[in-house]
């Protein structure tokens, strides 16, 4: 794995600000480490976040709408959101279904509602590469995704100018 290029600026600040970790729960102890980072990273931005546990990846499209909607309803929408979790390859094809699926239609929820979103999915070949995109102090992948979202969210704020 190449190593992380990291921007060293000083973060956003998005104080006040609701953050949505919506995670497929298969791989606990990589999911610890993504939700660590993706916290991590939102809290230095001054923003709140909320967890939804999923089974699966499958499920965290369905499980980002059904929470944006309801957000919306309260009054107390989320500012940006992230998706965390972890596909090993196994035999079958069904590794490609799950991570071709559940991205897609995780993108394609955030352009539809122009949601300040970063996928922290992790695709990989085995547990070892896993836990090197996941540890806090390797990849980071989980405030990878946060970042992204933040970035994002200032860009939205900005009216889509940089």
């Amino acid at each position: 794995m190449a190593a992380p290029r990291r921007d060293t600026a000083t973060p956003l600040r998005f104080d006040g600000a609701r953050f949505l970790i919506v995670e497929g729960r298969f791989y606990t102890d990589i999911n610890d480490m993504l939700i660590a980072g993706a916290r991590a990273a939102f809290e230095a931005a001054g923003g709140t976040v909320e967890v939804i546990t999923m089974p699966g990846a499958l499920e965290l499209p369905i499980a980002l709408a059904i929470a944006l909607d309801a957000a919306e309803a309260e009054g107390r929408p989320y500012a940006g959101a992230v998706a965390l979790g972890c596909i090993v390859r196994g035999e079958t094809y069904h590794f490609e279904i799950v991570s071709n699926d559940s991205n897609r239609a995780l993108i394609d929820l955030a352009v539809t509602r122009r949601l300040p979103f970063g996928n922290g999915i992790l695709t990989v070949e085995n547990d070892e590469q896993a836990l090197a995109r996941a540890r806090l102090d390797g990849g980071d992948k989980g405030g990878d995704a946060a970042r992204a979202a933040l970035a994002l969210l200032a860009l939205k704020h900005k009216g889509g100018r940089s």
